[in-house]
């Protein structure tokens, strides 16, 4: 996928949180949990970072859209659907 297809979906994701106003920010291990209960799950990562560089990951489950940020990559399995960022950013 090519950065204006990610750039869209996180414009939509953004919209949708905008309207229900939750983002959960979690730590990795809990991120990936959330990941194991969904069967094809549409993850948003992103590099960021001004000093230290980190990765950033987005997934919805059950209406809510979960964060985690990680100092490394994640193990990510290839169950799932994946969309790279140019940048993800999250309010406050």
């Amino acid at each position: 996928m090519n950065g204006a297809v990610g750039a869209a979906v996180i414009a939509a994701m953004a919209q949708a949180t905008k309207a229900s106003g939750a983002i959960v920010r979690m730590k990795p291990h809990a991120f990936m949990f959330i990941l194991s209960k969904i069967e094809k799950p549409l993850v948003v990562t992103a590099q960021g970072g001004f000093l230290k560089k980190n990765y950033r990951y987005l997934t919805s489950y059950k209406g809510l859209v979960f964060f985690t940020k990680s100092s490394t990559p994640l193990r990510l399995n290839g169950n799932l659907e994946l969309i790279t960022a140019k940048e993800i950013w999250i309010p406050g």
